[in-house]
């Protein structure tokens, strides 16, 4: 890739800002120097401007995993909660990173972006069933039956066609374990609403091979696309 489009892949700036970076002696590609914007970069190990270490974001496509706290809208355009893209460096923000799939404001846990459209399409498509694992926090106590009755399939409001979950674990009478691979709107509240209890708290402790990494609510990072969620 020519230097003038790596530092515009690496949401440096725009065209005419990455030029004078470049024309200017500001950049630093693996220790040296970079005057010329068509030089082609090859490997970059590291990236210097004005002396600052920049970090790399992975090219041409990247993949990250947040973990999503409570109170913050998946959307680009919020109504009434901050944008969960606030909690991204706004040079992510500005290479046209989009989250894949939506957690409600309220729901915390595992949220993936990425700026690679096919594999965007490839996690949220029905019809390639990927399961996402969740932790739920019920209203009112439950026994096995709330299990058997997500399993063998409930009708949603409003909808109509059954759906049922992969998994379904009670840990104690009001913490539930669930594995959906569908992807409605407001999927898992209106499973629990159907088959007789309510959601009180929902964290998303995995999507297909994903999980929180050990981050804090509102951290980043980072992650390699797995093989399998690609193929299909």
């Amino acid at each position: 890739m020519k230097l003038l489009k790596f530092l515009q892949a690496q949401g440096i700036g725009s065209r005419k800002i990455c030029q004078k970076l470049i024309k200017s002696g500001r950049v630093c590609i693996n220790g040296e120097v970079w005057c010329d914007t068509e030089q082609d970069t090859g490997e970059v190990r590291s990236l210097h401007i004005d002396d600052e270490d920049v970090w790399l974001m992975p090219l041409p496509y990247y993949y990250l995993v947040l973990n999503k706290p409570a109170g913050y809208e998946v959307s680009q355009r919020p109504r009434d909660y901050p944008s969960v893209f606030a909690l991204l460096p706004e040079r992510l923000r500005d290479t046209g990173v989009q989250a894949v799939g939506r957690l409600d404001a309220d729901t915390t846990g595992v949220l993936l972006f990425t700026n690679d459209g096919t594999f965007n399409h490839r996690m949220t498509s029905p019809k390639h069933q990927v399961a996402k694992y969740y932790a739920v926090t019920l209203k009112h106590d439950a026994d096995d039956g709330l299990c058997a009755r997500l399993q063998a399939g409930v009708l949603l409001h409003d909808d109509d066609e059954t759906v049922a979950a992969d998994h379904a674990e009670l840990l104690n009478p009001r913490q539930l374990r669930l594995c959906i691979s569908q992807g409605k709107y407001h999927q898992v509240k209106r499973m629990v609403a159907a088959a007789g209890n309510r959601v009180e708290k929902l964290h998303r402790e995995r999507f297909h091979v994903w999980d929180t990494q050990g981050l804090a609510a509102g951290e980043w990072c980072f992650v390699k696309p797995a093989t399998s969620a690609l193929c299909g």
